[in-house]
């Protein structure tokens, strides 16, 4: 059994002035402003290299670290702090008998803060470097004083980022540092120095010849509390940054909870994907962590307008971001009502003046139009959740999920669904350009609906989606019903409606759906028939039977394949004449059959695309 130190005696104090602090950062971010607040509150500046360069070009008086240890720097600058006067300096108890005479024998300056940054490690394989020099680039001083700093923070103060320094020079001028300050900064020093070292172990693992498995240590920096999770039991909540890098957004407005987060990213990846597929504005509408829509910018038919009560002058006259919202609102406007709103270009006004008018709880997306920031800031009494993505953000290649004390991990879903995809076509020589843009829609849709999922599109746009179904045929039920209501919208009947002045929004958009659905109990209907002029005229299934024989060029997605050919026979009612999917069932000879007997042409990606 090891054997475990006993606890070194020594003086405490709360507030501890910095008498001497050594500084060596690659990062200058703010370094020179900390430099004179450090020498204005008398204490001697020690460094080495670039960073003493820095602060003398600056005109503060700065001591070499091999001036102060009376060792100079060796090994082509691997040694520099590994010295007895910097570690020593360090690590002493104050107040401790025996240390302070060690001290003295041994000519040992008391060093009070440390600040540093670490080689670039991570940097230098991102960016492709050989083994050499990765392994040049493994930073052996830092971590060391980093964490004898951290160790000893009873006396002594880590600094490892400039975002600590306003804070750090805050307490410089008022004596020194307090333990509290001390005691958080230790914590995220050793934070930085495991991920920085689960980093090194996890490359160094791949470069061996056999799968060595190694410890896996992750470093995140809280950013902000959540009012609480997914409901309001689940407290404590709140969002982390991976240690060295930035959040995927900011936010400019608005509290955002857990769920709306959830929705924001997997709605941004949406659009910003399907965007860059297609070469078109893209949007999505998210609820619960799936796309109650999503569609790019295709112009409106008339009987599209008269749907979703535009006229044709101001369809005509809508931006494209602006259009794809207003499709992606569209698919299935009931389930949209307190939406997530993605698009993947600059909101602008005319997109902003969509978003007024409907129930929305906020919206992502890469920039805002002055104009249009001022408008959505005032929706929801200013409450509106307003979120500008991170330009060039990078996710990580590799995702990390913890869930009931297991850590899952797995390679991103980074496969955009391009026409590249669509090479495999049965039942057809070739397929359009529209039919293709359908397919990316719908497939792209799918990819971030909770599996299993099966999603249907027209003109651009998603038109039903299936979600969360154990049964892949439930999912073509469930987004066919919706495909179904999307059309019969546009019914004459449904048209024709008067409702009375006054009836919201949501309420008509409601009751056209409920029109449509048919089946309203005695108490329902007497609320129901209470929004109109006069009592409409019941929608028969005749009526229905007829409008719907018309529909036609309908594209199906399915995430997986199809096992069997009932989905096919399904998805034959509400008007297909594509699908799309990853293939590979030993069932794929009778589905593809099933196309063939419904005319329908049939492209497989070779791509599953479970979303769980």
């Amino acid at each position: 059994m090891a054997h475990i130190l006993s606890a070194v005696g020594g003086t405490s104090a709360d507030v501890v002035p910095v008498t001497r602090a050594l500084l060596s950062v690659s990062d200058k971010t703010g370094l020179i402003p900390l430099a004179q607040a450090l020498h204005a509150a008398g204490a001697q500046l020690l460094s080495t290299g670039g960073t003493a360069a820095a602060i003398r070009a600056a005109g503060i008086p700065v001591t070499d670290v091999s001036d102060h240890t009376g060792s100079p720097e060796c090994l082509d600058g691997r040694v520099k702090t590994l010295h007895p006067k910097i570690h020593g300096g360090i690590l002493a108890v104050r107040g401790n008998e025996k240390h302070e005479a060690d001290m003295v024998a041994n000519g040992i300056g008391a060093i009070d803060m440390t600040i540093l940054n670490l080689y670039p490690f991570g940097a230098t394989v991102a960016k492709g470097g050989d083994f050499a020099q990765c392994i040049e680039n493994i930073d052996i001083g830092g971590p060391s004083m980093l964490r004898s700093t951290a160790k000893n923070h009873a006396f002594t103060t880590i600094v490892t980022n400039p975002d600590q320094y306003d804070e750090v020079i805050a307490q410089i001028k008022n004596g020194g540092t307090n333990l509290a300050l001390r005691k958080k900064y230790a914590a995220r020093a050793f934070a930085l120095s495991a991920s920085y070292d689960s980093a090194i172990a996890s490359w160094f693992s791949s470069q061996l010849a056999d799968d060595a498995a190694v410890v896996q240590t992750r470093a995140y920096v809280p950013e902000f509390p959540l009012k609480y999770g997914c409901n309001p039991h689940q407290k404590p909540a709140g969002i982390s940054s991976l240690m060295g890098s930035k959040l995927p957004f900011d936010v400019l407005n608005g509290i955002p909870g857990y769920i709306n987060l959830l929705d924001a990213t997997n709605a941004w990846q949406l659009v910003e994907e399907l965007g860059r597929a297609t070469g078109l504005a893209a949007a999505g509408s998210f609820k619960h962590v799936s796309p109650a829509g999503a569609a790019v910018a295709v112009p409106l038919s008339d009987g599209e307008c008269a749907a979703y009560e535009v006229t044709r002058e101001a369809a005509d006259a809508l931006t494209p971001v602006a259009l794809a919202y207003l499709r992606a609102r569209n698919a299935d406007p009931m389930c949209s009502f307190g939406d997530f709103a993605a698009v993947s270009d600059i909101v602008d006004e005319k997109t902003a003046m969509i978003l007024k008018k409907e129930v929305s709880d906020g919206i992502v997306a890469p920039g805002y139009t002055p104009e249009a920031l001022a408008i959505l800031k005032t929706k929801k009494g200013g409450k509106f959740i307003i979120l500008k993505a991170t330009e060039g953000y990078a996710p990580p290649q590799v995702e990390y999920r913890e869930v009931y004390g297991m850590t899952f991990s797995q390679k991103r879903n980074d496969t955009v669904i391009t026409r590249d995809h669509m090479n495999v076509v049965h039942g057809a020589d070739s397929i359009s350009d529209d039919v293709s843009r359908d397919m990316i829609v719908a497939s792209i849709c799918v990819k971030y609906t909770q599996s299993n999922s099966v999603g249907f599109a027209k003109d651009g746009m998603m038109v039903g989606v299936g979600a969360g179904q154990q049964s892949r045929v439930d999912c073509v039920k469930l987004a066919g019903r919706k495909v179904t209501t999307w059309y019969m919208r546009q019914h004459p009947k449904v048209l024709a409606l008067k409702f009375k002045a006054g009836v919201k929004r949501q309420d008509r958009v409601n009751a056209r759906v409920r029109y449509i659905e048919g089946d309203l109990t005695p108490e329902e209907r007497v609320r129901w028939e209470a929004q109109f002029e006069t009592v409409p005229e019941p929608l028969q299934k005749s009526d229905q039977d007829e409008f719907m024989e018309k529909a036609t060029g309908v594209t199906v997605s399915s995430d997986a394949f199809f096992p069997f050919r009932d989905s096919i026979d399904h998805a034959s009612k509400v008007g297909v004449s594509y699908v799309v999917q990853p293939g590979g069932s030993v069932q794929d000879g009778a589905v593809n059959a099933a196309c063939e007997e419904y005319g329908m042409v049939m492209v497989h990606t070779g791509v599953r695309l479970f979303h769980h």
